[in-house]
């Protein structure tokens, strides 16, 4: 015989505590999870809803209440048999895993050390020079007793002259201690570290900064309120594709990725820093951020640095092809727990993945992809990973956060840039003028819909349609991200694991990219249109009307007289440009050949 305390006492586990209370029947305010973690509840919901307890989504959705879970998966229940499921969910009085505690934050040890050892005593190796925005890595071999990922901080001050930047170092394991900066100023630099351990505190260094290399025009800033440019001043046009856990596929499938993005356009690529579990990602990765524990759970205090060397690999290889590492660092894809480790742990986490990579150039944060999916996870505590990010990170690279239902604030001070989804299974990049207004920022729609053939209704649209939604978000003055989800037999879909390219938009989508550079300043801003197609351009410079999926034989165009005007009709699918003999003013006619996908472009003769 048992008493109630031994009834709820459970073996500690090698990475976290679990335990056990009494429920006393479910209802709508109840919780998936905690009808899953039934014995009893299980089956029930296993019979009536099993596309529920099958859907890639299934970790996100333990937190939902199961009234809303039932409302959504079973509409093919008659009402006589959900009253049964109710009823039957309502009389059991089994056991449920009840949350377990918040874990309280880990403060780094003061004692690491104890005072016999010498201050500023380990070996510190640094390159005396760097060029400009380029990584300088100061490498400290120190003390690895105990948990040196959570005992021990570390940080150091830089100089420059009267300018200052703390920046944060990290321990890379065995014994080995890191500090990265990327210096955005040439000149003599000095350096001092701090540390909780007496060893790693108060070691000093110099180093010299030189030019820039041909090619190194620093990171991505916004510029002109609605657009990008290097820190140098070079023009930056996003031209974007999604690939969301490419770096997380074996290592050939890595390789022909970036051989793929190396033939391409492309300038941006979507990614995420965790594993990716959903349709056609059933693939374990073969390395986790962090480390096993005995019982398959996950050591939060323990990032495994091999996991970050290789994200490391691909984010330079990438900035080698000229092309911006858009990392995600949440996402809800996830069948592993990575979406929600706990405030202390997830805190942990960005600090780790910001001071590891905020070095490189090509980095831009993005906070989540579909936010609003992270059900764990409230507006407040992305306002703190806000403040985490903007706090370990000194390069201040650009800083999103991406919707599925419902846009987060894009008018928050530290959102750099609009980082959008669809809200409308139709219109998409028509809104990009729209929402350049509503929030003054940068409009990039991540995602669209992308070009493909699977059963998903975001992962079916024609090559056409894509290319058109490019189109139609330029001439808005925004800019729109590509995606590809043709299906093969080895389940190789661009948009996750990357690979090769088969469809019909990247050509198009460079093409477009030429269009927009021709222009002056070399973006596109919306422009007083028609009441029937958009234009985009500069004002009386370079004007360009999309006609999308209209047909026409020809366009009246009307203009102030005085402005001659060169005319070329452009064939976007086509990818010809055919320039109409003579110059125009005043109110004049162009022919079109009453096709889909045409442009008219004006430019002036000045």
């Amino acid at each position: 015989m048992t008493n109630d305390a031994e009834k709820s006492r459970v073996p500690l586990q090698d990475c976290g505590l679990a335990m056990e209370v009494e429920q006393q029947g479910y209802g709508p305010d109840s919780l998936l999870g905690d009808v899953l973690d039934d014995p009893q509840g299980r089956p029930l919901i296993e019979r009536a809803l099993p596309a529920i307890v099958n859907a890639p989504l299934i970790l996100q959705l333990r937190h939902s209440p199961l009234g809303q879970i039932v409302g959504f998966g079973a509409q093919h229940l008659s009402a006589e048999d959900l009253s049964r499921l109710w009823e039957a969910l309502g009389d059991l009085s089994g056991r449920k895993a009840a949350a377990q505690p918040e874990p309280e934050p880990i403060h780094p040890n003061k004692d690491y050390e104890d005072a016999g050892v010498a201050r500023a005593s380990r070996r510190v190796e640094y390159p005396r020079s760097v060029e400009r925005w380029k990584v300088f890595e100061v490498v400290i071999a120190g003390p690895d007793h105990g948990n040196p990922f959570v005992d021990v901080e570390l940080t150091a001050l830089f100089r420059l002259g009267e300018k200052s930047f703390r920046v944060g170092g990290f321990y890379d394991g065995a014994g080995s201690y890191l500090i990265r900066f990327s210096a955005p100023e040439e000149g003599g630099w000095t350096f001092v570290t701090e540390s909780t351990a007496r060893s790693l505190d108060g070691l000093t260094g110099e180093f010299r900064v030189s030019p820039a290399s041909p090619g190194n025009h620093g990171p991505v800033r916004v510029a002109d309120r609605y657009h990008f440019r290097y820190a140098d001043g070079k023009r930056y046009r996003p031209v974007g594709t999604t690939a969301y856990a490419w770096t997380h596929q074996p290592e050939a499938l890595q390789e022909r990725t970036l051989e793929t993005l190396a033939s391409t356009a492309f300038n941006k690529v979507r990614m995420c820093v965790f594993p990716k579990s959903y349709l056609f990602n059933a693939n374990e990765p073969e390395i986790y951020p962090f480390e096993r524990c005995e019982d398959g759970s996950f050591d939060w205090t323990r990032p495994v640095p091999a996991f970050y060397r290789n994200l490391e690999r691909r984010i330079s290889q990438l900035g080698g092809l000229g092309i911006e590492a858009d990392l995600i660092l949440f996402h809800a894809y996830d069948r592993w727990g990575f979406s929600d480790m706990g405030k202390a742990a997830d805190e942990r986490y960005i600090r780790y993945a910001v001071r590891r990579l905020h070095a490189f150039t090509n980095v831009w944060w993005s906070l989540a992809n579909e936010y609003d999916l992270l059900s764990a996870k409230a507006q407040e505590d992305w306002e703190r990973f806000a403040a985490v990010v903007g706090e370990e990170d000194p390069a201040d690279h650009l800083l999103s956060i991406h919707n599925c239902f419902a846009f987060y604030d894009q008018t928050r001070p530290w959102v750099t840039h609009c980082s959008l989804q669809r809200i409308d299974v139709y219109r998409t990049s028509e809104n990009t003028d729209a929402w350049r207004e509503q929030y003054g920022k940068p409009v990039v729609i991540d995602e669209c819909g992308y070009e493909g053939d699977i059963d998903q209704g975001w992962g079916n649209i024609s090559g056409e349609e894509l290319t058109r939604r490019y189109w139609e978000g330029a001439v808005r003055g925004g800019y729109v991200a590509h995606g590809e989800t043709y299906l093969n037999d080895r389940e190789e879909l661009w948009w996750s694991k990357g690979g090769v390219l088969v469809g019909e938009s990247p050509e198009r989508i460079r093409f477009l990219d030429e269009v927009m550079a021709a222009a002056p300043g070399g973006v596109l801003d919306p422009l007083r249109g028609d009441w029937d197609v958009p234009w985009g351009g500069s004002p009386g410079r370079y004007e360009i009307a999309y006609f999308g999926f209209g047909r026409p034989r020809y366009r009246d165009i009307v203009r102030r007289p005085g402005v001659q005007y060169s005319v070329d009709v452009i064939d976007t699918w086509n990818m010809s440009i055919t320039r109409i003999p003579g110059t125009f003013e005043g109110t004049f006619r162009v022919p079109l050949p009453g096709r889909p996908y045409m442009a008219v472009r004006l430019v002036a003769d000045m």
